[in-house]
């Protein structure tokens, strides 16, 4: 079952790449919110699709939700939007970069808040901080030798 779980995180992984890059590209031809809009439209219609054939849970549950439940609706879609805006200025593999640290900071921070500091994840954000520093530089650098 672990392996299943494994695969599926990997796989998620890989869509959310090809989604940023398949969003930057259409926010260079219309803009970051016309290509956040048309995620969401097309997302939209796919998963009322899946629910309508394989939901099992009655449709009128989702209002017992808490409001700020529905927060998660307006930061996927902001994700969306600035994802396509910052990928079409710095490229795909420095979005990615700078998105999963961004995720591994409000980790840390959350669960400071919940269990304490830890010094384990700190040294991963620094080891990736690194990362960006050189992809970055190496960037620069690929851009000084073709200018």
């Amino acid at each position: 079952m672990m392996t299943l779980v494994i695969f599926l995180a990997l796989l998620n992984g890989c869509c959310i790449s090809f989604c940023r890059v398949l969003n930057g590209r259409l926010s260079q031809d219309t803009s970051a919110f016309y290509a956040s809009f048309g995620n969401h439209v097309v997302g939209f219609i796919f998963l009322s699709l899946v629910v309508y054939f394989t939901s099992t849970v009655p449709v009128e549950t989702i209002m017992d939700a808490p409001v700020i439940a529905w927060l998660g609706g307006v930061m996927g879609a902001l994700f969306v939007a600035l994802n396509s805006y910052v990928l079409s200025k710095v490229g795909a593999t420095l979005t990615v970069i700078l998105v999963i640290t961004g995720q591994l900071l409000t980790g840390v921070v959350w669960d400071a808040i919940s269990n304490g500091v830890e010094l384990t994840p700190l040294l991963g954000i620094l080891c990736i901080l690194m990362g960006i520093l050189v992809t970055k530089r190496g960037q620069d650098q690929k851009a000084n030798i073709k200018g």
